[in-house]
């Protein structure tokens, strides 16, 4: 198979737990484009928290905000937002449960609740700023993602929203809230067909329950050495850990590096 496109997650995948890339991945992604072979960035995170990181590796395109916003070469292609009225929904039963919500829209993001220590941690997990205040953000800007801060025990009580929302954990305090079937495959679709490829022609690395679609969904789909173990049936590769030259032994598995 010739893959001509490779979709890379960031957290776990490009990045280790001290959200540092590693030298090998960086020499591995050089070398990548150097053969021809087009690196995307896939991710859960917004286009906003990904640019410094982007620019380090000299990519220009990505899917972001799983599935919900792709850029390629630098300009926006596909956008998928939340119905404000789901939003509302949403908005409403959160609030009785004094759950914090964070809104995530095209070039910015707000929380609406002030100092809550759910927001606090897991977004200063992702090495990023805080978000701003602002409770009324969801109604006057496109909204791509929210987050949904509680904890495991409390996931049963959001359980009516499954019918507009697909509920992703990524933190003990905090699940990704998209619409319903979304996720990275979708934004990764668009592209190909934008490019005139097909799922067989990509190649995707990722390590976390919001990677099961897209590894599912590419040719070749490759779980780090330390995903989540949910993932794994979903790949037809498992490489070495994101320190262990993970990207690389992935790559090379694929065909598209020399051993």
């Amino acid at each position: 198979m010739s893959y001509k496109i490779v979709f890379f997650d960031i957290d776990g995948t490009l990045v280790n737990e001290e959200k540092e890339i590693p030298q090998d991945t960086i020499l591995a992604i050089k070398e990548l484009k150097e053969r021809g072979v087009e690196p995307v960035i896939a991710t859960g995170r917004a286009p906003y928290f990904i640019k410094p990181l982007a620019e380090s590796l000299g990519i220009q395109s990505f899917v972001c905000l799983n599935g919900g916003y792709v850029v390629y070469k630098g300009q926006p292609l596909y956008k998928r937002q939340i119905a404000k009225e789901s939003l509302e929904t949403l908005v409403k039963l959160a609030g009785e449960h004094d759950h914090g919500l964070v809104f995530e829209g095209e070039h910015a993001f707000y929380s609406d609740r002030e100092d809550h220590p759910f927001v606090t941690e897991s977004v200063l997990s992702l090495k990023v700023d805080l978000p701003g205040y602002n409770p009324d953000f969801w109604r006057d800007e496109d909204i791509f993602q929210v987050f949904l801060h509680c904890e495991s025990q409390d996931e049963p009580l959001y359980e009516s929203l499954k019918s507009d929302f697909t509920l992703i954990r990524w933190h003990p305090f905090a699940m990704d809230v998209l619409p319903l079937g979304g996720s990275k495959a979708e934004g990764i679709a668009a592209l190909l067909k934008e490019l005139g490829y097909t799922a067989e022609n990509a190649v995707a690395f990722g390590d976390g329950l919001n990677d099961k679609e897209m590894l599912d969904f590419v040719g070749f789909g490759v779980a780090m050495g330390n995903s989540h173990p949910e993932l794994l049936p979903y790949a037809d590769y498992v490489t070495t850990h994101v320190d262990e030259r993970g990207i690389r032994n992935g790559l090379i598995e694929a065909g598209l590096l020399p051993e």
